[in-house]
Order: C-alpha cells, then structure tokens, then sequence
C-alpha cells in the first residue's frame, strides 16, 4: 500500500511538473512573440519619425524668411527690427484687404461671386518675396509677389508688385 501511494504521489508530481513546464512554455512563447511584434512597429514607427523629421528638416531650412538668416540680415541692415518687421509687412499685405473699388488692389482676377476677392494666407519666402493665397469664398488662387521698401521724399512706403498668379477652379 505504502508503495502504491509513493508511486501515485510520484506520478501525480510528474504530471503536475509537465503541466507546469508546458504552461511556462506557452507564456513564455506568448511573451516573446508580443516583444517581437512589438520590436516590429518600433522599428517601424522609428523609420516614419525620421522620415517625417527629415521631411520636417528640409521644410524649415527652406523657403521661409523666419529661419533664413541672410534675408533677416538684410533688413536688419536697412535699419528694422525682424521682430516687428514680419507683423508689420503681413499687416500691411492683410490691409489691402480693405478696399472700396470693385477689384482688390493686388489679387489679379476679379471676384465671380457676391464676395470680394481677399487675401487670406501669406508667408515670407526671404527679403525679397512673398507668397499670398487669396479666396472670394468659391474661388481661390495664389500668387508670388514681390516686395520692397523705397524711400519717397524721406518717408519709407512699403511697395507689392504682383510676380506671378494662378486661379483654381472651384470642384
């Protein structure tokens, strides 16, 4: 009896370790494979971040007067301040919005609808250019202006010449 009692202890322990040992290695593969898919969308989500931060790079470095330092040299030269120099050249722009005539004094095309035609967008591109999008609410386009500040009897009168435009169509 004794033996019989070993033996069952002995099998009831052998089944309980294999029971362990199986349910062990199922967890374990379980948590490896969440790691590894895991480890995946890192990788993956590491690649997009430094594609988006290379992309993020090359736009600010380019085209913008704000991270330009020549064209801030350049007026800083001619005596402005660049931190009151940016709202006053965009006010300016945003105040030919406010006109009495039929036509804008800068936007190229004529409004189609009962809006007048307003510029709504603007960004420096450097000391020299600016491009401005405008819209009558249906219609929209965007244009490439030019800019300068000239000295006409010892005052200073900020100056936009229209470059180039084009109109959308509305879809």
């Amino acid at each position: 009896m004794k033996q019989r009692l070993f033996m069952y202890l002995f099998i009831f322990t052998l089944l309980l370790v294999i029971f362990q040992f199986v349910n062990s290695k199922n967890i374990i593969e379980g948590y490896d494979q969440k790691l590894t898919s895991y480890m995946e969308v890192n990788t993956q989500l590491k690649d997009s971040i430094r594609g988006i931060e290379d992309n993020l790079v090359s736009d600010i470095y380019t085209f913008k007067f704000d991270t330009n330092e020549d064209a801030m040299m350049y007026w800083e030269d001619q005596g402005f301040r660049i931190s009151e120099f940016v709202p006053f050249i965009k006010d300016e722009l945003m105040n030919l919005n406010i006109y009495e005539t039929e036509d804008h004094p800068l936007v190229p095309y004529a409004s189609m609808t009962d809006q007048k035609m307003l510029i709504d967008q603007i960004r420096m591109l450097n000391h020299k250019w600016i491009i401005a999008s405008f819209t009558d609410g249906k219609y929209w386009g965007e244009m490439l202006l030019a800019y300068n500040i000239e000295t006409i009897n010892g005052q200073k009168e900020l100056k936009f010449k229209v470059i180039e435009s084009s109109l959308y169509s509305p879809r």
